[in-house]
């Protein structure tokens, strides 16, 4: 059966759908890096363009979305010069396309969290327990995830809930997100009974308060092995801002925003 799509847009989540959002005034957008970064990074990038930008007076434009939409429009030229993607396998297949200076750095690993709307009758239960229960009783209607198809939220979502035999029966419930930001939008619009998200969103202050969330255990899906690379053509100060990305004052703004440090 078809998942269900129809959701209204909140506002506080207008600013993750996949639009450009810029730490620069107008009159230097035009010099300023496009970094196309997964939208999980919304909350934590932002943080760190505006660290960067204090810091050295250079600024980026970030573009925020779902990575396979990413590696799809940067196979079609589109003119970003990093590449933030939530799953390392996209920096790969774009390095051996010849489209990334190198192999990338591997900057973090992300968390999924199932997440649900203050009133609702699911429990944001790190097992799943709850989930299949009600799922079982008929009282699941509607279940926000990014779509599999090209978000890696996603695919690890669906590879949570297959792994506790959910995924079949709840394909007449499911609502896909075009990214995960999308996915958190649904599950906590009030119209849905809750879904699998990014921890690193649902700790952002403006999420957190409209709903509950739980870590699901990292042993029901393959890593969130998130990596980044500059692109052909990336110029001197998206060569800055990667660097940055790599330096201690971005590695804890990552760490607070729920993300664990490769080397830890």
């Amino acid at each position: 059966m078809t998942p269900l799509r129809r959701f209204l847009l909140p506002a506080f989540f207008a600013a993750v759908l996949g639009v450009l959002h810029s730490t620069a005034p107008a009159s230097a957008r035009d010099q300023a890096p496009v970094i196309a970064a997964a939208s999980d990074l919304q909350f934590a990038v932002e943080e760190i363009a505006a660290a960067f930008t204090a810091e050295t007076g250079m600024r980026v434009r970030l573009a925020m979305g779902s990575t396979g939409n990413f590696a799809r429009q940067i196979r079609e030229g589109a003119p970003f010069e990093i590449f933030m993607a939530a799953d390392e396998q996209f920096i790969a297949d774009l390095h051996a396309e010849g489209l990334t200076r190198d192999a990338g750095d591997l900057y973090a690993i992300g968390r999924l969290v199932i997440m649900v709307p203050h009133g609702s009758m699911l429990q944001a239960d790190p097992s799943l327990d709850h989930l299949a229960e009600l799922l079982a009783a008929g009282r699941i209607t509607r279940f926000a995830i990014a779509n599999p198809e090209h978000a890696p939220y996603g695919m690890r979502a669906r590879e949570a809930l297959a792994a506790r035999g959910l995924w079949d029966d709840l394909q007449p419930t499911l609502v896909l997100g075009e990214n995960v930001s999308q996915a958190a939008q649904f599950a906590l619009s009030g119209n849905a009974d809750g879904g699998i998200i990014a921890w690193s969103l649902a700790l952002a202050p403006q999420v957190a308060r409209r709903g509950e969330y739980a870590l699901i255990p990292e042993d029901l899906h393959a890593p969130l092995r998130q990596r980044m690379a500059l692109l052909n053509g990336a110029g001197p100060v998206a060569e800055a801002f990667y660097a940055f990305l790599l330096a201690p004052e971005a590695r804890a703004i990552m760490a607070r925003h729920g993300f664990t440090l490769p080397e830890e």
